[in-house]
């Protein structure tokens, strides 16, 4: 069984999903590490309420971001972390995490990149008034929203939609879909 580190910085409904998963064994993974870097995020409360390790490191807290993912990076080697699931991480990874674990992190994100990448995906996607937006996983690099695509689907926006629909829509598919891929590369990796 692989252990996984997720990383998580807000509500955790990815954390939940990916959970769910892991305990329906339709994931066959271990969560050995919640990482989290707001101190308060409800996703912490839902890590420790399922017995899963967490640390919580302020990045302000140290002197630089190297020092910051030093810092994470030997938390993960202590738990014998072979691979970084991103849920809802509102961080960038550095080169320090990125060596270690290169094609071995993965990340989601709320459009069909390259559309739409940063913050507040979906209001970029409603601002635009594009009618199909979607979800893409991605392996992480040193860019934002950059990395190799890894499998996206779409979802219809209609006229009616309000934010919170599309959200809705989005996180439906994400919940879905991030497991299926995460699964899919720990076959993929097992064949080589």
């Amino acid at each position: 069984m692989i252990n996984i580190a997720v990383f998580a910085s807000g509500t955790g409904s990815n954390f939940d999903a990916i959970f769910s998963k892991v305990e329906s064994g339709e994931l066959e993974a271990n969560i050995a590490l919640l990482v989290c870097d707001r101190i308060g995020a409800p996703v912490i409360e839902k890590a420790q309420k399922h017995e899963i390790d967490t640390v919580v490191y302020r990045a302000k807290s140290f002197s630089d971001k190297a020092a910051y993912e030093q810092a994470v990076l030997e938390d993960c080697r202590q738990r014998g972390i072979e691979f970084i699931v991103l849920a809802g991480y509102m961080r960038l990874i550095g080169p320090t995490l990125l060596k270690p674990y290169e094609r071995r992190i993965v990340n989601i994100h709320p459009s069909l990149l390259p559309a739409f990448p940063g913050k507040d995906a979906i209001g970029q996607a409603l601002e635009k008034k594009v009618k199909v937006t979607g979800v893409t996983v991605h392996f992480v690099d040193d860019g934002m929203d950059t990395g190799p695509i890894i499998a996206q689907e779409a979802i219809d926006i209609e006229e009616t939609d309000t934010a919170d629909d599309v959200k809705d829509k989005i996180q439906t598919v994400e919940h879905r879909l991030y497991p299926q891929v995460i699964q899919s590369l720990f076959i993929k990796e097992e064949s080589q």
